[in-house]
């Protein structure tokens, strides 16, 4: 085993240092596995930072939990309560979160963490042999524009509040901070919501153009980024290039909806329209110390804790629609009872980042606000994810319609938020401008980086 010095980096990019034995087989890399930046040689370490970022996705921080729980939580309107005994979350149901918050915080650091994993992947492509080059940039390309794209979300103003040319977003890094004199590299102001968007657009362009059609699951492919492409593309208003984007992976035909709403969730492994998932193992998994989508959102009876009781009715769904049902009664730590998303019921089970029941509805609701046809009618895609639940079938849409179906059949996903702000719609008493719907920048980066300017209301 290599023996590496370890770097000490005080700020937002801390690197995870560990020895790394070598690996014979260039992509077969072990999740999890790190090495020191500073000491990519070969191949191997290269694809060994790439799994690094991977493995950082699963973070609580990131898609285990944070990156889903904290927009449902802002966007919450009587579907779902938080009941648990941990003030900071219900902080941010109450949109009451402070510039202190350890979540806040630990969304930003575990965000530019990973991202610094593929900046270094991206850094020392010129090591990795042709064969694999455009998969291992691709997939770390794909990993920055999902990150800086929720990054943006979470902590600037929505692309539909205009002024993207100087509303401020996170600060975009596109350098490896490996060591102290690379600091100069990181302290940097926020970019704005526009420079963040268009590297996103870049970096995710470039993915969908050089990836494989198909891969192991929890890794990207070409329509991974299309799919994620389809969801920048309608934050920005773009609906023909949203609808183009998600018809590149509807009519791949790569992927069915599961032949029932609930084989769609708590998979061992990717259901038949999973198109980027995080895969949790007991080895790997978000839902111990008290984190994780599962921990939260399931009862005591299936080990959770049970601290985010649902209100499927207040959506609503129709008589005899099997989202509508997709609940159970149990009790949670702190004493409360009622019911609970089935979502999100069982441990050690894939977290689904995107999904083809999105992709059908983002192909209605473009194509109709487009004006356009591009792979089909509206209302076929609407009826196929409703009569995949058992809902009656409709005989005309809208935009309102699609997005209404959009919000009950994304419920618990993390969607409503973004759906919201883009359509300038208001939560409860809440603009989809307010300050209290975007996060702080964390107390520790100002006080660490003098040229972050602080968010409104904070």
């Amino acid at each position: 085993m290599k023996s590496y010095k370890k770097y000490v980096i005080p700020f937002l990019l801390a690197v995870s240092v560990a020895g790394l034995p070598a690996c014979n087989k260039k992509l077969d890399v072990e999740p999890g596995s790190y090495i020191v930046p500073g000491q990519v040689q070969n191949e191997s370490d290269v694809s060994a930072e790439l799994m690094g970022a991977y493995a950082n996705l699963q973070h609580y921080n990131l898609y285990g939990e944070r990156a889903v729980l904290i927009p449902d939580l802002l966007a919450a309107e009587n579907e779902l309560s938080f009941e648990g005994t941990f003030l900071p979350y219900r902080q941010f149901q109450d949109k009451s979160q402070l510039k202190t918050s350890g979540i806040a915080e630990g969304i930003w650091q575990r965000g530019y963490k990973t991202i610094n994993n593929v900046n270094i992947v991206i850094a020392n492509i010129g090591l990795v042999s042709a064969d694999n080059k455009k998969q291992i940039e691709g997939e770390a390309r794909f990993i920055r524009g999902l990150l800086y794209f929720q990054l943006c979300n979470l902590y600037g103003l929505p692309y539909s509040a205009g002024a993207v040319a100087t509303n401020p977003a996170v600060p975009l890094i596109l350098d490896p901070i490996i060591a102290q004199e690379d600091l100069p590299k990181a302290n940097q102001a926020r970019a704005s919501v526009d420079a963040i968007h268009k590297q996103v657009l870049l970096d995710l362009q470039f993915a969908a153009a050089n990836l494989p059609e198909a891969a192991d699951n929890g890794r990207a492919t070409k329509y991974a980024a299309s799919a994620i492409l389809s969801r920048v593309y309608m934050a920005e208003g773009l609906y023909k290039e949203a609808a183009e984007a998600a018809n590149d992976v509807i009519e791949s035909g790569a992927y069915t909806l599961a032949s029932s709403f609930d084989k769609a969730f708590n998979n061992a492994t990717n259901s038949t329209e999973d198109v980027f998932a995080i895969q949790q193992t007991n080895q790997s998994n978000a839902g111990t110390v008290d984190n994780g989508l599962q921990t939260f959102y399931a009862s005591r009876d299936f080990g959770g804790r049970g601290d985010i009781n649902v209100d499927l009715s207040v959506l609503p769904y129709a008589a005899g629609d099997d989202r509508k049902t997709f609940s159970y009664e149990g009790d949670g730590i702190a004493g409360n009872s009622g019911d609970y998303s089935a979502k999100w019921k069982q441990q050690y089970k894939v977290y689904t980042v995107v999904r083809l029941g999105e992709l059908l509805l983002t192909r209605a609701e473009s194509n109709l606000r487009a004006g356009t046809t591009v792979g089909a009618d509206p209302l076929d895609d609407v009826n196929a994810v409703r009569k995949r639940s058992h809902a009656s079938v409709l005989t005309a849409v809208t935009p309102d319609i699609v997005v209404q179906e959009r919000i009950r059949e994304l419920a618990f996903e993390g969607d409503k938020l973004w759906t919201y702000k883009r359509l300038k719609k208001s939560i409860g008493t809440y603009t989809y401008t307010d300050n209290m719907l975007v996060l702080p920048v964390p107390q520790r980066e100002t006080d660490a980086n003098t040229k972050l300017t602080q968010n409104p209301g904070y």
